[in-house]
C-alpha cells in the first residue's frame, strides 16, 4: 500500500556526490525529507526521494557543497503526461471504455436450461413472438412478464426463473415428469410385440413384460414375433377371458451371420500440397461476417477457419469473434495402391465397421476376412458369426371382435 501512495505522490531516483554526501543524508533526516532505497559506490550514492522533498533540497546542497542529479522518474505524475502526448492511444482507450459501457446495456447472450420436452427451436420461435432477442437492450425486458408468459405458452412448465447476469440472460425451467410418464403410457395403452429384425437362433432370453412367443434355440425369420404385448386373462374353465395390453420388454441375443463388403480402386486422387498459402482475417458479429472482399487465391486449394474470442466479449457475453482463413493450394495427384497400403486401408474400414457393432453391443464369435483383386479394385469380404440384441417394437394386433368370444364358448 506504501508503494502504491509513493506512486501516485511520484517520486525520483538521484545521485549525491560532493564535499559531504552524509552531512546531506543527515540534514535530510533533520528536516523531515525521507529517504530510501539508498546505495553507496565509492564516492557516490544513490536514492530514492518524493517531489516535495526534492524541492526543499537547494539550500541543504548548498550548504553542504554536494551536487545531485536526476537518474530516474516514476509515478503517475510523469506518466500521464506522457499518455497525454499519445493522442490515438488515449483517443483507442476513450473509445474502448465508451463501448464497453454501451455494450453493457444490451443482451447477447440467451441460455436455456431444464428443458427436456421443450425443443430450443419450439422456445427461440416463443421468444421472437415476444420480441426478445439477442441484441435487444436490457432496460426494455420484463423478467416477470417472461416468466408469466413462460407458463401461460407451456403447461407442462411447473417453475421457472429469469434473471440478467451481466449481459446474459438466463432462463431456468422445470418441467412436469407426471405429464410426461402420462404420454409415454398413453402412447404405449395399447399394447407393443417385440419382432425380429433379422433371421437367427435365440440364445438368451430374459421377458419382463408380455408374452414369451419364442425360447432358447429357437431358429426364426425376420419379422417372427419374439414377445407379444397381449396378456391373455384367463376364466377358471381356462378359456380366455380377455386381454390385456402392455409394453413387451424383454433383453434378447439372437445368434446370426453378418456380411460386409467394401472396394478400394486400384489409383486413386491424393492431394500433394504445393507449400504455398494465403491468409485472409474477418470479424464476425453474431452470424454477419465482416471481410474484405477477395479472388479466388489459387485453382484449387482448401481451406482451414481458426477463430477467437477476446476475453473481454466473452466476459461480457457479446457474440464477437475474430478468425483466420488460411487458403492451402494443393495438387491433385494420381498415385496407385501398394498391397500395403491398399491392406492398410481396407482394415481401416473393416475395422470402423466393427467399432460400429460393438457401439450397438454385439458380440463377435467368429470372424473370416479376406482380401481379394476383382474388376481392377482391391476388394474385402468379410463374415461374421455374431450374438446381437433383438428385439423391434411394433403395435400388437388385436383380435377381432368375436374371436374372444369364440374362446370363451
Amino acid at each position: 500500500m506504501i508503494e502504491f501512495f509513493k506512486y501516485l505522490k511520484g517520486y525520483l531516483r538521484i545521485r549525491v556526490w560532493g564535499f559531504s554526501p552524509e552531512r546531506f543524508m543527515n540534514l535530510c533526516s533533520n528536516k523531515g525529507i525521507l529517504l530510501w532505497d539508498i546505495v553507496r559506490e565509492g564516492e557516490v550514492y544513490y536514492m530514492c526521494i518524493d517531489l516535495k522533498g526534492f524541492r526543499a533540497l537547494r539550500p541543504i546542497v548548498r550548504k553542504t557543497g554536494t551536487r545531485v542529479a536526476i537518474l530516474e522518474r516514476y509515478g503517475l505524475p510523469f506518466f500521464l503526461p506522457r499518455l497525454l502526448k499519445r493522442k490515438v492511444f488515449v483517443a483507442g482507450l476513450l473509445l474502448a471504455v465508451v463501448f464497453w459501457l454501451w455494450s453493457s446495456l444490451y443482451v447477447w447472450r440467451i441460455e436455456l436450461n431444464g428443458n427436456y420436452q421443450i425443443t430450443r427451436d419450439v422456445f427461440d420461435g416463443f421468444l421472437q413472438e415476444q420480441q426478445i432477442t439477442i441484441g435487444m437492450r436490457k432496460s426494455s425486458l420484463d423478467i416477470e412478464e417472461l416468466e408469466k408468459q413462460i407458463r401461460r405458452q407451456f403447461p407442462q412448465v411447473t417453475w421457472t426463473s429469469a434473471k440478467l447476469t451481466g449481459t446474459k440472460l438466463q432462463i431456468d425451467i422445470k418441467e412436469n415428469e407426471m405429464q410426461e410418464t402420462q404420454r409415454k403410457s398413453e402412447e404405449t395403452e395399447e399394447g407393443t410385440d417385440l419382432v425380429a429384425e433379422y433371421g437367427g437362433t435365440i440364445t438368451a432370453m430374459i421377458v419382463r413384460s408380455g408374452v414369451p412367443k419364442v425360447s432358447i434355440g429357437d431358429t426364426v425369420e425376420a419379422g417372427t414375433v419374439l414377445v407379444e404385448g397381449k396378456v391373455p386373462i384367463y376364466n377358471e374353465d381356462a378359456t380366455v377371458r380377455e386381454y390385456r395390453y402392455v409394453a413387451a420388454d424383454a433383453d434378447i441375443l439372437l445368434e446370426h451371420v453378418r456380411s460386409f463388403s467394401d472396394s478400394l480402386p486400384f489409383d486413386h486422387i491424393k492431394k500433394e500440397y504445393t507449400g504455398r498459402q494465403k491468409r485472409r482475417y474477418y470479424l464476425r458479429v453474431g452470424n454477419r461476417e465482416l471481410r474484405m472482399p477477395q479472388d479466388r487465391p489459387y485453382l484449387v486449394y482448401d481451406s482451414v477457419i481458426r477463430e477467437s474470442r477476446p476475453l473481454l466479449f466473452e466476459k461480457l457475453s457479446i457474440p464477437i469473434y475474430m478468425g483466420m482463413q488460411t487458403h492451402r493450394e494443393y495438387q491433385n495427384v494420381e498415385y496407385e495402391y501398394t498391397l500395403e497400403e491398399a491392406q492398410n486401408e481396407l482394415n481401416k474400414k473393416l475395422m470402423a465397421f466393427l467399432e460400429s457393432l460393438e457401439e450397438k453391443g454385439v458380440q463377435i464369435i467368429e470372424k473370416n476376412v479376406k482380401i481379394d483383386i476383382s474388376g481392377g479394385s482391391w476388394v474385402i469380404n468379410g463374415e461374421f458369426l455374431v450374438r446381437e440384441p433383438v428385439g423391434k417394437s411394433t403395435a400388437t394386433v388385436r383380435p377381432e371382435s368375436g374371436e374372444t368370444k369364440g374362446n370363451e364358448q
